[in-house]
């Protein structure tokens, strides 16, 4: 039997197992003597189809559940609250993150942070001082979405492959993977040509729209509410040339403090991606808090300013994800 098929059996069997537990009763000792600390990345909030564009959504519903648990097994703190360690000793603590600046956060995320009093960060491009009202990588979503089997890009031919993504037919390679390795110009090129192939529903902003500078200066206000900033383009800042990365986060620091009025001393690293010297620079810039998913170098783990992340997934049970969450790993 094929060994991927074998591995999809043993962790949908562990998953399962986890849930009848549950179920049972058996496993609520398990949270309740949890101990440790995780700082989790959150993306988008829609009401219902969490995965129509991509795999990085939740629903409302499953996201106050989520919410719930926390305060009942849980400690919540704020982002400067994990960085200082001002955890509880006696539960697990938990640090909620937003990645990307959907609209979606101030519509669903704010009234439930402040119905239960939960603190949470949110990473926010200048996408909007660029024109622009979607991030490059949600515009490809959606084309391909709703795009034909097959187009023509850069006198390129792609096809769209057993997952729904475009990829060339002479390579291979999707079409998302090759624009993250390059600057914001070829992702600005795939806009204009392909924009006669966006056609999104009338309803479906929840899964695409951003913050205008306004959104961003009353979630801003809230109490519960820190802002960090996520790149000015949402590029991978590892593949950008230095000068380019340095006045990305430089420029997206002086839009996010222009409209809160806040000094901005946090860095989330787009698709958790970095390297040192883009560290080293973010810290001169002004950025205390740098935050990626994975560390990739040794002396990562002894910098004070990095932070590893881990992604919530959308397609397991919440006790399956609070179970992911105190581990630090899924099945």
């Amino acid at each position: 039997m094929d060994v991927n098929l074998i591995s999809k059996f043993r962790r949908q069997f562990n998953y399962k197992k986890k849930d009848l537990s549950w179920l049972l009763g058996m496993s609520k000792g398990f949270f309740k003597q949890a101990r440790g600390a995780r700082l989790l990345i959150y993306h988008g909030i829609c009401l219902k189809d969490h995965t129509r564009f991509n795999p990085i959504f939740l629903t409302n519903r499953i996201f106050e559940e989520h919410l719930k648990f926390y305060k009942k097994y849980f400690h919540l703190v704020s982002l400067e609250e994990y960085y200082t360690g001002q955890f509880n000793k006696d539960r697990f603590n938990i640090c909620i993150t937003f990645d990307d600046g959907y609209a979606n956060n101030l519509k669903y995320v704010l009234p439930l942070m402040e119905k239960y009093q939960v603190p949470v960060c949110f990473f926010i491009t200048a996408i909007r001082k660029a024109g622009y009202d979607i991030l490059w990588n949600d515009f490809l979503g959606i084309v391909t979405k709703y795009g034909p089997e097959q187009l023509m890009y850069q006198n390129k031919q792609f096809r769209k492959d057993k997952f729904g993504r475009y990829a060339s037919v002479e390579t291979g390679n999707t079409l998302v993977d090759y624009l993250k390795e390059n600057g914001f110009g070829k992702k600005e090129e795939m806009i204009r040509q392909l924009k006669p192939l966006f056609k999104p529903g009338t309803h479906e902003d929840d899964y695409w729209l951003q913050m205008t500078e306004e959104e961003i200066k009353k979630l801003s206000t809230s109490k519960f509410a820190t802002i960090g900033s996520h790149g000015y383009f949402h590029n991978r800042m590892d593949k950008l040339p230095i000068e380019s990365a340095t006045e990305e986060m430089r420029v997206s620091k002086q839009f996010l403090e222009g409209i809160t009025g806040k000094e901005i001393t946090s860095f989330a690293f787009p698709y958790g991606n970095y390297s040192r010297s883009i560290v080293e620079v973010a810290k001169k810039i002004g950025y205390k808090q740098l935050l990626a998913m994975d560390f990739f170098y040794q002396e990562d783990s002894n910098d004070p300013a990095l932070r590893e992340r881990l992604t919530v997934n959308p397609f397991i049970s919440v006790n399956n994800q609070m179970h992911a969450i105190v581990t630090g790993q899924y099945e």
